[in-house]
């Protein structure tokens, strides 16, 4: 290890479906329409992953859990960020904190940001107040613009872990 802390930026984008639940930051929102992926499709969480893999140095979410593995079909992200939690820590650090934008037109997430800033500071160890979600809307350009998918930038910052 070369430095006592690290930086990582993760990135997502998912097409939104038919039949499948909405799942974002591992939380189930009520809408129409899901995010199609092998696995659950929550965009946030698997950017979150990424900025925590790429802070560590470690390979990205599509080397870890390949999409041509059955084994993470239709598998739950949480499950899948406490497995990298867990090789961050192997590397020896711990995450610190973890900032997030969620691009979507549709549909309006202002009400969940709080819960899914919770659900993500449980699932990777940290206090709520280190991680913050923000919502922004493409303002109808593009393919999110056209809510026809959802897309998640996070930074990350891990520092040493130290054993007590």
């Amino acid at each position: 290890m070369t430095a006592g802390w690290r930086v990582g930026i993760g990135y997502d984008i998912h097409r939104l479906v038919d039949g499948r639940p909405l799942i974002l930051g591992g939380i189930e929102i009520d809408h129409p329409q899901g995010l199609l992926g092998h696995s659950d499709g929550d965009v946030v969480l698997h950017a979150v992953a990424d900025a925590l893999l790429g802070a560590a140095a470690l390979p990205d979410i599509g080397d870890l859990f390949p999409d041509t593995d059955p084994a993470y079909k239709n598998a739950d992200s949480r499950e899948l960020l406490a497995e990298v939690v867990r090789k961050v820590a192997a590397a020896g650090y711990r995450p610190n904190n973890i900032d997030c934008i969620v691009h979507a037109e549709r549909p309006k997430l202002s009400e969940f940001k709080d819960r899914m800033a919770r659900s993500i500071a449980e699932a990777v160890g940290l206090e709520p107040g280190a991680v913050n979600v923000k919502a922004k809307t493409n303002e109808g350009l593009g393919a999110l613009g056209s809510a026809e998918g959802i897309a998640c930038t996070v930074t990350a910052s891990l520092v040493l872990r130290i054993d007590d």
